[in-house]
């Protein structure tokens, strides 16, 4: 029961999520609410939506007894902890890396309120730092994060892998989206 809610969940998140992020839905949201408040608040509602699409996903994980499927302790628990804080390490450096504020959406909506002007000048494509060692950097350090987990449960091998599909399509999805946006710097 609890692997197909899970399942269920996690593909409720990923349509959604895949959905509203591609530019034929921005541009229809666009064409009905106008540009401006369009680029203000576009990106901070995207990231409400999917936090809001994650709550069940972390509800089914938080309730469900299921199974240990690993458990390790001493050295390995520590190797597989080191993993888990390189990817959280690496996760806040390359969010600081693209600006955290533009991210999440607040720099958008503090230029709107101020009366600045909108959109905000394109953000630089990401060649240095950890972009320079990985394409997609917040999945991979995610990634880390989440498989390296020294005592991992059924549903949290549903969800683990689960996510790594998602990663893989997205990515597949963002790269041309990149491709059509960017071109050939890209």
């Amino acid at each position: 029961m609890a692997t197909a809610q899970m399942i269920l969940a996690m593909l409720i998140f990923a349509v959604l999520h895949s959905i509203f992020a591609r530019l034929p839905v921005k541009g229809w949201v666009q064409a009905r609410v106008g540009n401006r408040p369009y680029e203000a608040f576009y990106r901070i509602t995207y990231n409400f939506v999917s936090v809001v699409t994650l709550i069940p996903v972390v509800a089914v994980l938080a309730l469900s007894d299921s199974a240990t499927i690993w458990s390790f302790t001493g050295i390995p628990a520590l190797a597989f902890r080191a993993l888990q804080i390189i990817g959280l390490v690496g996760l806040i450096i390359s969010i600081m890396q693209i600006e955290a504020m533009r991210f999440i959406g607040l720099s958008q909506v503090r230029a709107y309120l101020n009366g600045d002007p909108l959109p905000l000048p394109p953000e630089p494509l990401q060649t240095e730092g950890v972009y320079r060692l990985v394409r997609h950097p917040l999945y991979f350090f995610s990634l880390l994060l989440l498989w390296f987990t020294p005592n991992m449960t059924s549903i949290g091998l549903v969800f683990v892998i689960s996510v790594t599909l998602y990663f893989v399509l997205g990515s597949l999805l963002e790269e041309r989206t990149m491709e059509s946006v960017i071109g050939e710097p890209y």
